[in-house]
Parts: structure tokens; sequence; C-alpha cells
């Protein structure tokens, strides 16, 4: 009996050791799969970068624009709801992108010839307005000297680009008509995904899936709209602006305030340098009201505006939101800087809302959180705790 049961003992430990070695050889080699299955994804994903982009452009605007296609379905098919917010957008924005076009066009060659003008001295040797403001802020007159040089050389070269230039429109012109399709496509089958997802999804999964698709409708849907309301804000009030304080070229500064409002933190500052530096042209009276004027809509942008139209939607705080900013910049470059703060908004939605469902489903953790630390539960957003992802649909529903 003893003989028998050492046998099957040893039997046991065998067996046991074996399918240990046999773990430890397969976790390496599911290791090494998975990092090669992401290595593949991402050598796929670096060669057809431009099509992925122009989907992801599409994705995001088909969120931007379907609330206002849900609020027309209220009143008719939609498919018709569909085309008459995309044929309203799409009228609005190529309005708005000639008439900004056509007057920037004009304000850059004017500010070629401008430089030009400012930068070369008169037949007596006297230096112009504006190099006379540069020395005596302390730029030498070599510096002034090679900085004519180029800029020369700049304005030289920008007729023999303009066929290249009116290439890169064509690009444009067709990868926006092309966005604009498959944004349509995206919105007209956003209802049929949905219920796609109802209906296959395995029951125990429908709570998390449909969550997350609200999650991502409500905070890029809310940061695109919110951002782009920001940047229109902000170029028009740089543009009025210029044009109350009579710096060169309105126009040309409130597009590029609005372009730069797309990045975070920095843009402002950058738009600012640059309408400043223009500015000294009309002397330093001017420039320090313009100075003056770009710390008044920084605050604005930052403090009143932004908060409401893009914190909201994205709910970040600062340090986390400044810390995505230089995280995204680092990793990705100007589009990890303008897309981290949506994605960590994201993230910090699915993190707090799998942390509560977590706390749900073992409550005897956290007996004497409440006593201790009463003021956790007013961190955790009400519409994370109301989500069903803290609620997992039951067999009986």
């Amino acid at each position: 009996m003893s003989s028998t049961t050492r046998q099957l003992s040893t039997e046991t430990t065998s067996i046991t050791t074996a399918d240990k070695w046999k773990r430890r050889r397969d976790i390496p080699i599911a290791i090494l799969a998975w990092i090669g299955v992401v290595a593949v994804i991402l050598w796929a994903a670096w060669h057809i970068i431009r099509s992925l982009l122009i989907l992801t452009i599409a994705a995001l605007l088909a969120y931007a624009l379907s609330p206002a296609v849900k609020f027309l379905q209220r009143f008719m098919p939609r498919f018709l709801a569909v085309l008459l917010v995309y044929l309203l957008a799409l009228s609005g924005l190529s309005f708005l992108i000639y008439l900004i076009i056509s007057n920037a066009v004009h304000q850059i060659f004017q500010l070629s010839l401008f430089l030009r003008t400012e930068l070369t001295s008169s037949g007596s040797g006297q230096p112009t307005p504006l190099e006379q403001t540069l020395i005596s802020i302390g730029i030498s007159q070599s510096q002034i000297n090679d900085a004519r040089q180029q800029i020369i050389v700049q304005t030289s070269e920008l007729a023999s680009s303009a066929i290249p230039f009116l290439r890169r429109i064509f690009d444009f012109v067709l990868d926006t008509i092309i966005v604009a399709v498959m944004s349509i496509y995206l919105v007209i089958d956003g209802g049929r995904v949905n219920r796609w997802l109802r209906t296959n999804m395995p029951q125990q999964l429908q709570g998390h899936t449909l969550f997350l698709l609200d999650t991502l409708e409500r905070i890029v849907g809310g940061y695109i709209r919110g951002q782009f309301t920001l940047a229109f804000l902000i170029g028009l009030l740089v543009g009025i602006g210029m044009s109350l304080f009579q710096v060169p070229f309105p126009i040309l500064l409130g597009v590029l305030a609005f372009i730069f409002a797309f990045v975070p933190v920095l843009g402002t500052f950058i738009s600012g340098a640059v309408c400043v530096l223009l500015a000294l042209t009309k002397g330093w009276l001017i420039a320090l009201f313009v100075l003056l004027y770009f710390v008044a809509i920084h605050v604005f942008e930052g403090d009143i505006v932004g908060p409401r139209i893009v914190g909201k939607a994205v709910g970040l705080h600062p340090i986390v939101s400044l810390t995505a900013l230089v995280a995204g910049a680092e990793l990705f470059g100007i589009w990890g800087a303008l897309f981290a703060s949506p994605i960590a908004g994201i993230i910090q939605v699915l993190i707090a809302a799998f942390w509560t469902e977590w706390r749900t489903r073992h409550p005897e953790a956290f007996q004497k959180e409440k006593e201790q630390f009463p003021e956790v539960k007013a961190l955790i957003p009400e519409t994370i705790e109301a989500s069903p992802v803290d609620k997992p649909t039951s067999s009986s529903e």
C-alpha cells in the first residue's frame, strides 16, 4: 500500500514538474509571438500611415457632427439628416477656406515685399525703422545683414514654388473630399454598428462595449467641437485686435493664430510672438499693447473659455493634461501633442470606470475606506458611477 502511494506521489510530482517547465517554456514563446504581431502591425501601419490618418480624421469628423445628425433625425430620416448636416458644414467650411486662403495668399506676398523693403537699406546708407528697432534691442548689423540675405533668397524662391504649392492645395482638396465621403459612411452606418454590437456581442461584454463607444463619442466628439470653437474664437480675436492696433497683415495673423490654437499650451505664445515682432514696426508702444492683448487672450483661453469648452469635454486635471501633452509630443510629435488630451481623457474615464466596478465587486476590501477617507467618493464622476460598466448585464435581462 505504501509503495503504491509512493509511486502515485512520484508520478504526481513528475507531472507537476513537467507542467511547470511547460508553462515556463510557453510564456516566453507567447510573449515573443505577441511582440512579433505588434511589430508587424506597426510596420504595416507605418507604410499605410496616410490612409490611417485619413480614416482617423474621417472618424473624428463623424464624432464631431453626429450630435447634429441625431438632433435632425427627430424631424427627418437619418439619410436626409446626414446629407443636410454635411452639406451645411462643408459649404460653410469651403466658403470660409476660400475667404481665408484668398486673403492670406495676398497678404503673404505683401509680407514678403514688406520685409524686403524694411530690411533693405536706402541709398543714403541710413538704417530703416525696423533696423533701428532691432539695433536698439542688441541685434548687430551683421546679424541683420544675414537675415536680409535669407529673406531676399526666400522671397525670390516664392514665385518658383507656386506650382508645388498649387499641387499641395489640390492634394488637400482631394483628401478633404475623401475624408468627407468616408465620414458620411461612418455616420450613416453608426447606428447599424451599434445594433450589431448589441445583438452579436456576448451579453456579459455588452455593457463594457457600449460604455466604451459612449465614452469615445462623448470625449472625442466634445474635444473636437470644443477645440475648433476655441481656435475660431482665438483667430477672430487676434484678427480683430491686430486690425485695431493697425499691425500689418491682420488677416494672415488671425489665420496663423487659428492654426496654432490647435497646439496646446504653446500655440498662443508662438502666434503672439509673431504678432509682437510685426508690431515692433509700428513702435514700442504698439508692441507693448499687442503683448498685453495676447496676455489677455491667453487668460481668456486658459482660465475662462478653455475649461468650459474643452476641459469640460475631456475632464482632465491641468497636471495630467500637461503630462499627457509632453508625453504625446515626445512620442509622436505635433500629432501626439494635438491628440494627447482626448486620449488621456478616455484613459482616465476607463480607469475610473473599471476601478469603480472593482470596488462594486469587492466591497469587503473597502469597508473602512468610507470612514477613513470620505472624500474619495467625491473624486468619482457621477456619470461613471451610473455607467453600464458598474452594472454588468445579468443573464435574466
